[in-house]
């Protein structure tokens, strides 16, 4: 069945909603329904953080991939996630059933991360010619506990956590799946895609927040140098990370490789880049909660952001595009 152009039939878009009906927050005091234009939260004083994402390019998982990158961002300042609000917009002859395993994608994750979805928007409309979600997400933190990325200082060790570039190679082994198989086999691009299952930060940046650091921020478009450069560019200060310690996967290092990719400026959800005075001390809290974690560097009172690499020093700057760009471009996907 293609939906029509216009806003999903009121018929269609209750069942749909149907999906989430059932509650998993006890601040969601309304829920998504026909009619309802607003949702109402009870927070009991902890200060409210919002943030909204849009997402495209990665039809797939799209629903899986919006959701996480939404809260991400809010764990990167301390919060539990609360609420999503969901905006859908279907390119024209889109057919239902692409809608209904997008809803079916937020069901599960919502669920797997215990937030609730709360409103938003479904349309057809052929002011787009590919599937776009865009996600605001809303979370809780305790005023003592918010954390912003310029509250870098100097001295502060730099953590990252997991690996570099695990949002960016699941994207690619998706993309380049053909490719990819007659290079590497079935089996290597399987484990990439699976890398999906790791691009969370929700858990140590709630660990981090309780700890108490100076800044959080997690890695997205630009990879780890671009977070870096951000974090730097927020706080005032210089930095400088070191190239042999950040660590990079396996599939992640022979699939940039095989695409000329650099995988420090490759799209990196799954990795925080966490500052604190106390480094030591936060990478054994997160390794006793498995969460795997590096010191890749410093916060230091010049202004230089400086990429080692033995015993050369690069300049670091902002990427003017993330490296999946030019991985789509090389694949005619835009």
């Amino acid at each position: 069945m293609k939906l029509e152009i216009g806003k999903i039939p009121n018929d269609i878009l209750e069942k749909l909603l149907s999906e989430f009906s059932d509650p998993i927050r006890s601040e969601v005091i309304t829920r998504p329904g026909i009619g309802e234009d607003c949702a109402a939260l009870d927070l009991s004083g902890d200060l409210c953080v919002v943030t909204t994402d849009p997402i495209t390019g990665a039809d797939d998982e799209i629903g899986t991939l919006g959701i996480h990158i939404s809260l991400n961002d809010l764990a990167s300042a301390g919060a539990e996630p609360v609420g999503l609000l969901v905006t859908i917009l279907a390119p024209v002859n889109t057919e239902l059933t692409t809608v209904e395993n997008l809803i079916k994608q937020l069901k599960e994750v919502s669920a797997a991360m215990k937030v609730d979805i709360i409103g938003g928007h479904t349309e057809v409309t052929d002011a787009v010619n590919r599937l776009v979600l865009s996600i605001t997400a809303i979370g809780k933190v305790r005023r003592d506990n918010l954390i912003t990325t310029k509250g870098a200082k100097p001295g502060d060790s730099i953590i990252l956590t997991k690996y570099a570039a695990l949002e960016g190679t699941t994207i690619l082994a998706w993309l380049f799946e053909e490719e990819l198989t007659r290079e590497f086999g079935g089996e290597f691009v399987d484990s990439a895609k699976n890398l999906l299952n790791n691009i969370s930060v929700v858990k140590e940046g709630i660990l981090a927040a309780k700890f108490g650091v100076s800044c959080m921020h997690d890695v997205t478009e630009g990879g780890v140098l671009g977070a870096a450069w951000e974090i730097g560019s927020a706080s005032g200060y210089g930095i400088e990370i070191y190239k042999n310690r950040i660590p990079i996967l396996e599939e992640t290092r022979r699939i940039c490789e095989f695409l000329s990719i650099d995988p420090l400026k490759l799209i990196s959800s799954g990795s925080m880049l966490i500052t604190t005075p106390n480094g030591e001390e936060l990478l054994k809290i997160l390794n006793q909660h498995d969460i795997k974690a590096s010191e890749i560097g410093c916060i230091t009172f010049g202004k230089d952001f400086i990429l080692k690499d033995d015993d050369i020093s690069v300049k670091i700057t902002m990427p003017e595009s993330d490296e999946l760009y030019k991985a789509r471009k090389m694949k005619g996907k835009i």
